[in-house]
């Protein structure tokens, strides 16, 4: 029997993030790596919103959202447990407030309402609350991955990307161990193997 489709881009945290759910409840699927430029045809039938991630399954049912990827994968195959008390809420906030100020710091030539260090400083108050919320565990909710830190992760790593000098001397001991610890998983190190793109 054919595989589910995952319609991916290596480098969007998007795709990235469901790439790891997925990986992480050892779920098979066909990763059709794109190219932004020439988009497949099946997938923007599939998926209209013409954005990675798109996971099509078996039964021609299509999950367009890197979430409820995320969610399906995780709490359809055993795997639920890894979802925390607040973890929605701290999701939401990656998603809406510091993305935001995290694609305003990376491009502050789009933002220019601010300076470059403005934008970053907005994005350090939920770089704050996830220091404090490392304080008490290795990871946001516990002493393993859940949900929360599989979701956000990719976009604290485009972060600290941005200056890797400034966010190596930054105040957040925690934080950087965390991301250190992710970045040099076998989980992400597995989900960022190059693939070749999809021709249709």
């Amino acid at each position: 029997m054919s595989l589910p489709i995952l319609y991916s881009y290596r480098r969007c945290p998007y795709a990235m993030r469901a790439r790891m759910a997925l990986r992480l409840a050892q779920i098979d699927v066909e990763i059709r790596e794109i190219s932004l430029r020439d988009k497949p045809a099946h997938m923007l039938q599939a998926s209209p919103k013409a954005t990675v991630p798109v996971l099509v399954l078996q039964d021609g049912t299509v999950i367009e959202q890197s979430l409820d990827i995320m969610h399906w994968a995780l709490q359809e195959h055993a795997l639920g447990e890894v979802a925390h008390s607040g973890a929605e809420a701290l999701i939401l906030e990656n998603d809406t407030a510091f993305k935001q100020a995290l694609d305003a710091y990376k491009y502050p030539e789009r933002y220019p309402s601010k300076m470059q260090k403005e934008h970053r400083a907005d994005g350090e108050v939920f770089l704050q609350k996830l220091e404090n919320l490392l304080l008490e565990h290795p990871y946001l909710f516990s002493a393993t991955p859940s949900l929360a830190d599989i979701a956000i992760f990719p976009f604290v790593r485009q972060f600290a990307a941005v200056d890797a000098v400034w966010f190596e001397a930054a105040p957040y001991p925690k934080l950087q161990v965390w991301l250190n610890k992710l970045i040099e998983s076998e989980l992400f190190m597995s989900v960022m193997e190059k693939q070749p793109t999809y021709i249709e």
